[in-house]
């Protein structure tokens, strides 16, 4: 088994930002926010977040928030419920959420919480203020998105998607109502998810994905499954695709490396342990230090 090609995921994560005509630069701008939460975070698990200039991400960040209370994925681009839990845990990352008006940015997320719960939850919650909202509705809603196979769907019958669960299955965490979930029955589902190469995928008869790596596995950590996979296989996967010439992790052996599947391999990593790594809170998507900063300290 290879080793995680630490310095070369750091150059390559710094030089994304740094790129700013290349083609992946281009069709990222409207994300940008997700991919500075990404690539941030991938940053502070691997030691390095020491290597960024905090003034800068942070001025910049706050020429994306909008009059609404929101932020947007660039500067001059709307704002949107995604793009705010994202500037949210970069700042939680620096220790700067008092450079925001609480109030005034939790009054975005709450009013779209029907259409995206997870997103809501989490950064309400980041922001200790879960009491704006009716966290047994919406408990209510998330359990009624609940399959016969133990998994979930985004709505009420749809299917079941790793990456949904992640969503359902972390913000009832967030709300402790994880004692509502079939743990085995979900478990037997998440676990089906490993194929012959070690890789996980989002649902059956799809490839592997690194990405799942952070879906699946984050689900199976909250749930207390994770012995049922074999760690051992996923995490070769992961570092089968990394590219150790140029940094960086792709979807898939040989793929083209993306700062999306860096972070999420990064963050598997980190789930499973891996030497060398910060540990990653599976519930909030952020270093376990950073979530007992905010919750356990004044």
């Amino acid at each position: 088994m290879g080793e995680l090609a630490t310095e070369k995921h750091v150059q390559y994560i710094l030089s994304v930002e740094k790129r700013k005509d290349s083609f992946e630069s281009v069709v990222m701008e409207h994300l940008r926010m997700n991919g500075a939460y990404w690539g941030l975070t991938a940053l502070y698990l691997l030691g390095k977040l020491d290597t960024v200039d905090v003034d800068e991400v942070v001025s910049w960040l706050m020429s994306c928030l909008h009059e609404s209370g929101g932020f947007g994925g660039n500067v001059g681009h709307d704002p949107h419920i995604l793009y705010t839990l994202s500037a949210v845990q970069v700042l939680a990352l620096f220790d700067k959420l008092d450079v925001i008006d609480v109030d005034k940015v939790t009054n975005y997320p709450f009013r779209v919480l029907s259409m995206f719960s997870y997103i809501a939850i989490c950064c309400l919650s980041i922001l200790h203020r879960l009491d704006k909202i009716d966290v047994e509705k919406a408990v209510k809603y998330i359990l009624s998105c609940k399959n016969m196979d133990g998994g979930f769907g985004c709505t009420p019958g749809g299917e079941s998607h790793a990456g949904q669960i992640f969503c359902c299955v972390g913000a009832l965490a967030i709300t402790g109502s994880l004692d509502l979930v079939d743990k085995d029955l979900l478990g037997w589902w998440l676990c089906e998810r490993q194929v012959k190469s070690g890789g996980l995928n989002g649902r059956p008869e799809k490839l592997p994905d690194v990405c799942y790596s952070w879906w699946v596995l984050s689900s199976l950590t909250m749930i207390d499954r994770v012995h049922w996979i074999s760690k051992e296989k996923l995490i070769k996967f992961i570092l089968d695709c990394q590219d150790t010439e140029n940094g960086g992790i792709s979807d898939r052996p040989d793929d083209a490396v993306d700062v999306f599947h860096t972070f999420f391999g990064v963050a598997g990593l980190s789930l499973l342990e891996y030497p060398g790594l910060k540990p990653i809170d599976p519930a909030y998507a952020l270093p376990v230090d950073v979530i007992n900063r905010i919750f356990f300290t004044k």
